[in-house]
């Protein structure tokens, strides 16, 4: 399986990188995706949500009337739940929603969203850029030329390159990052994936660990 290495134009350069078919032509499991993009918005939960319960109200402890006689239902203190202003009934409490995953099942994931990717005709391999400095019009400028521009893109890199990050920035559907830094929901959430020539092996290699 191979891709053409194209430059900064989105010209063929007559160069092609080979991907790895246990990584990027396996048969995608749909289960595995699921659950790590459920670990990953799980873990961006703050889980600080809090309601207070009966014992917990600031309120008169006063019964508000006899228990027998008076032909209704018998009533406690104001700060039942019954009451306005009383206190909740198995309200939220602070928790941790983070839940642990093996890596197996993490590579698994990975390796299925990138297949299907490969599928849908969605990766593409740049040759390495390296800005002198970093600008986002410059930036703009390679989006153009891959027609990517105004279109959900990750870029994944080799290496931290500061003067790329800090030119893709300023830009809301375009996302750059290292290749040990990319999980399974920054590939789906990607609509095209582009690598930088020098990251295919490493990413490969990361997966293979």
């Amino acid at each position: 399986m191979e891709l053409v290495v194209l430059n900064t134009s989105g010209k063929e350069t007559g160069r092609k990188v080979t991907l790895d078919e246990s990584v990027f032509g396996i048969e995608p499991n749909q289960h595995a995706v699921y659950l790590e993009v459920k670990q990953y918005l799980a873990a961006q939960r703050q889980g600080t949500h809090k309601a207070k319960e009966r014992s917990e109200i600031t309120a008169s402890t006063k019964k508000l009337k006899k228990q027998k006689g008076s032909g209704s239902a018998r009533y406690g203190d104001i700060k039942s739940p019954v009451f306005r202003g009383g206190g909740r009934v198995f309200g939220p409490k602070p928790r941790d929603y983070r839940f642990k995953l093996n890596k197996a099942l993490k590579r698994l994931a990975k390796k299925s969203v990138l297949s299907q990717k490969m599928r849908d005709n969605s990766i593409r391999v740049l040759e390495d850029v390296s800005l002198n400095a970093p600008k986002t019009k410059d930036f703009i400028t390679l989006l153009d030329a891959l027609t990517l521009n105004g279109k959900k893109s990750l870029f994944i890199l080799p290496e931290a390159n500061k003067n790329v990050y800090l030119s893709s920035r300023n830009l809301p559907k375009t996302k750059v990052m290292n290749f040990n830094e990319v999980s399974s929901y920054d590939l789906v959430n990607a609509g095209e994936i582009v690598f930088f020539e020098g990251a295919v092996e490493k990413f490969q290699e990361n997966l293979k660990k």
